[in-house]
């Protein structure tokens, strides 16, 4: 019943898709802190690799870069393929990649639609499903394997953007968090999801005026509304999901967790 039992990560093996910045990025830190063995994937392999490789220096664990675009099928299946490559098996999968679209509602584009929707719904249901085999490989009733889904609060409220696509796509990914527990639970893969609020990320700054100019975003301002005070850290969310990942989470099924500083409440 020790703190370090209960929360620890050390050892297991996760994916973080989106991992190269933002939300997906500062959970990758917090499992390489607390000792596991972090792959991060993102479209952009540029910026994955770098990302990796600066982890690795800081946190002294191994980050391995796997870019990958999971709009598609083809992407998805590509770094599947590239897991099995390396690992026997899988210990965390967290779907955080994600993407958004902003246009008046008039102007919506299908484009925006089909995009976000393929790469917010699609692609996690479908590299869960080629990560299966991995994931089972070695999950037990005592140690089963987690699948945390990234959402959003605009996945559970009307979104404060114009982004018609985005709010839907959450709720979706939502309701497959818990369609796929149900149907995992039984073979020792739990599956949550976390629906973040306001974070300091290049998203939520292109959305606040800031360009995605995340280090001169005036993130103070954009706190202000939130009872907390202020936005989301790197602890907030890593926390959360390191809970998810070790035996205190284990008895947490098919929930959707709001990470929001009370966002929710206002």
């Amino acid at each position: 019943m020790d703190i370090n039992s209960l929360f620890s990560v050390k050892g297991k093996v996760a994916l973080v898709t989106g991992g190269s910045r933002g939300i997906g990025e500062m959970i990758a830190a917090g499992y390489l802190a607390n000792g596991a063995k972090v792959y991060v994937s993102s479209r952009k392999a540029d910026q994955c690799n770098a990302t990796a490789q600066r982890l690795s220096e800081v946190y002294g664990g191994e980050c391995i870069s796997l870019p990958a675009n999971l709009s598609d099928l083809p992407g998805v299946e590509s770094l599947a393929a590239a897991m099995r490559e390396r690992e026997e098996h899988l210990d965390i999968l967290v779907n955080n990649a994600g993407v958004s679209w902003g246009a008046p509602l008039d102007e919506f584009p299908e484009v925006g639609w089909d995009k976000v929707m393929d790469t917010n719904v699609k692609g996690p249901f479908f590299l869960t499903q080629k990560l299966l085999p991995l994931l089972e490989k070695r999950a037990t009733n005592d140690d089963p394997a987690r699948v945390i889904n990234i959402g959003s609060i605009d996945g559970l409220r009307n979104a404060v953007f114009s982004t018609f696509s985005y709010g839907p796509s959450k709720a979706a990914l939502h309701s497959l968090t818990k369609l796929l527990a149900a149907h995992l639970g039984p073979r020792n893969v739990i599956v949550n999801a976390i629906a973040p609020g306001p974070f300091p990320t290049w998203m939520l700054s292109t959305g606040v005026g800031g360009g995605g100019d995340v280090e001169n975003t005036n993130w103070d301002a954009v706190g202000r509304g939130n009872p907390r005070g202020r936005v989301g850290t790197p602890e907030d969310i890593a926390g959360l999901a390191i809970f998810l990942s070790s035996r205190a989470g284990a008895f947490t099924v098919g929930e959707v967790i709001s990470c929001d500083g009370g966002t929710m409440l206002v």
